[in-house]
């Protein structure tokens, strides 16, 4: 099977611990969400 390329990271800490992180999320995308999902009940 071939090896799927991820943005998550995975790191071996020992004992069957891993720690595992992935990527923030870029803030021009946070803001587009932000803009098309206003926060619910903000101008009552």
């Amino acid at each position: 099977m071939a090896e799927k390329k991820t943005p998550y990271q995975s790191k071996y800490e020992g004992s069957g611990t891993f720690t595992i992180s992935k990527p923030k999320r870029k803030s021009h995308k946070k803001r587009q969400t932000k803009l098309k999902n206003p926060q619910r009940g903000a101008r009552r």
